[in-house]
C-alpha cells in the first residue's frame, strides 16, 4: 500500500497547488478591491462626505497608513503561525470591520455626513487588519511553487491586485452614487467573507514545509540585498498609487468625464495590468532575467508618465478618449512588473522567511498609498495636473538605483 502512496502524492500536491494560488488570488482581489476600488468612488466621497481635495487626499491615504503600520507584523507572524491562521484572522476580522462601517460610518438619507476622524479611523482599521493577506498569500504561492515556476504563479497572485481594483472599479462607483456607501461596504466586507470561506477550505501548509530550512543568507531585517529590493518597489509604487487614487478625480474634472467612462477606463487599465502580470511572470521564467526586466519595465514606466504629462500640457483633455489612453498606457506600465519583483524578494529570502521580507516591502508599499494621495493636492495646487503627472515620472525613475543588476550576488 506504500507504493501506490508515495506515487500519488506528489501529483495530487501538483493538482493542490492551483487551489491556493485560488486562494491567495481572492484574498488579495478582496483587499485589493477596497485599496483599489475606494478611490475610484473618489468624486462621490468629496461630495458624500462633503470633504475637500486635501481631506480627501487624507482620507484615500488612511487606508494605506494602516496597511503600512500592520504588514510587517503580519508578515513576522505568519512565518511563525503559518499561511492559513493569518490569513483566516485577517479576512474575518476585515470582514466585521467594513459591515461596522456600512452601519455606523456612512452619510445618512439626508445629507448629514459622519465626522472625518470616524471616516479615516474605519479606513485605518480596514489597512491595519486586511494588510494580512499580501505576505501571507505570497508566502503560500512561495511555498507551493518551486524555482522556474513562482515568477508565473506570484505573477499570477498579484494579478489579484488590478482583478480587485478591476472589480472595486466597475462595481464600487456605482454602488456609491446609485445606492450609498452602506452598499461599498457592504459589497467589500462579502468578498473579504468568500475569500475566508475558500480559505478554510483549501489552504494549508505542504508536506516538505516540515522539512527543516537551510537559511543561506542573513535574515531579512539585516540583509542589505532585500532592503534595496524592498525601497525600489517601495519607490516604484508611487506613481502606480498616484493613478490608483486621482486618476478619476483627474478624469472627472480634467475631462469631465461621467460615472460610465470613469468605470470603464480604470476597469480597462485593471484588465492590462492583470494581463501585463501575467505575461511578465512567464517571461521571465522562461529567460531567467528578473533583475533586467525590472529595470527595463522601470525606464518605460518613465517614459509613460513623461508622454501623460506631454499629452496633459498640450490640451489631451479636449479629445476624452487620448486622455483615457495616455491614463491606461500609464497605469498598465507601472503596474507590470510588481509580480516580479516580489517573485525576486521572497527568493532572495528564502520560502521560509518570504512573510517577514514581503511584510517589509509591503510597509514601504503602503506608506507610499499614505503619503502619494496627502501629496498630489498640494502639488496640484502649486502647479497642474501635467507636474502631478511628471512627478510620476521623476519619482518612477528614483527606483533604478535601488534595483540590483543582472548577475549581482
Amino acid at each position: 500500500m506504500a507504493t501506490p502512496f508515495s506515487l500519488t502524492t506528489p501529483a495530487l500536491d501538483r493538482a493542490h497547488r492551483w487551489k491556493v494560488l485560488g486562494v491567495g488570488v481572492a484574498a488579495n482581489a478582496s483587499f485589493s478591491a477596497a485599496v483599489a476600488g475606494i478611490p475610484t468612488t473618489a468624486v462621490w466621497l468629496r461630495s458624500g462626505y462633503h470633504l475637500g481635495n486635501a481631506e480627501l487626499g487624507l482620507v484615500l491615504g488612511a487606508l494605506g497608513l494602516g496597511a503600512a503600520v500592520s504588514e510587517l507584523p503580519w508578515g513576522v507572524l505568519t512565518d511563525r503561525w503559518g499561511d492559513r491562521r493569518v490569513l483566516l484572522t485577517g479576512l474575518v476580522s476585515t470582514a466585521i470591520a467594513l459591515i461596522a462601517m456600512s452601519l455606523f460610518v456612512v452619510p445618512s438619507m439626508n445629507g448629514d455626513a459622519p465626522a472625518l476622524g470616524w471616516l479615516l479611523t474605519g479606513l485605518c482599521a480596514l489597512g491595519l487588519l486586511g494588510g494580512s493577506v499580501n505576505g501571507a498569500s505570497g508566502r503560500a504561492v512561495m511555498a507551493w511553487f518551486a524555482e522556474g515556476e513562482r515568477g508565473l504563479a506570484m505573477s499570477i497572485r498579484q494579478t489579484a491586485v488590478p482583478l480587485g481594483g478591476g472589480i472595486g472599479a466597475a462595481l464600487l462607483p456605482w454602488l456609491a452614487s446609485s445606492i450609498g456607501f452602506a452598499a461599498v461596504f457592504g459589497a467589500l466586507a462579502a468578498m473579504c467573507a468568500i475569500s475566508g470561506a475558500f480559505t478554510w477550505r483549501w489552504l494549508h501548509e505542504p508536506p516538505h514545509a516540515k522539512q527543516p530550512h537551510q537559511h543561506t543568507r542573513a535574515a531579512p531585517l539585516g540583509d542589505v540585498l532585500v532592503w534595496r529590493m524592498v525601497l525600489g518597489i517601495g519607490v516604484l509604487c508611487v506613481p502606480q498609487f498616484a493613478v490608483l487614487t486621482f486618476a478619476t478625480v483627474f478624469l472627472h474634472d480634467a475631462g469631465r468625464f461621467g460615472v460610465t467612462a470613469i468605470s470603464t477606463t480604470m476597469g480597462a487599465l485593471q484588465l492590462g495590468a492583470m494581463v501585463m502580470r501575467v505575461w511578465s511572470g512567464r517571461y521571465t521564467d522562461r529567460h531567467g532575467n528578473r533583475r533586467a526586466y525590472l529595470r527595463v519595465s522601470t525606464w518605460i514606466a518613465v517614459a509613460s508618465f513623461v508622454a501623460l504629462a506631454a499629452a496633459t500640457a498640450f490640451g489631451a483633455a479636449r479629445t476624452p478618449a487620448l486622455l483615457a489612453a495616455m491614463i491606461v498606457l500609464a497605469g498598465v506600465c507601472i503596474s507590470a512588473w510588481h509580480g516580479v519583483a516580489y517573485t525576486e524578494l521572497a527568493t532572495l529570502a528564502g520560502t521560509a522567511r518570504a512573510g517577514t521580507a514581503l511584510g517589509m516591502t509591503n510597509t514601504a508599499v503602503y506608506a507610499g498609498l499614505f503619503l502619494t494621495p496627502i501629496a498630489i493636492p498640494h502639488v496640484l495646487a502649486a502647479g497642474s495636473w501635467t507636474a502631478v503627472w511628471l512627478a510620476a515620472g521623476v519619482c518612477a525613475s528614483l527606483a533604478l538605483p535601488w534595483f540590483p543588476k543582472p548577475g549581482r550576488p
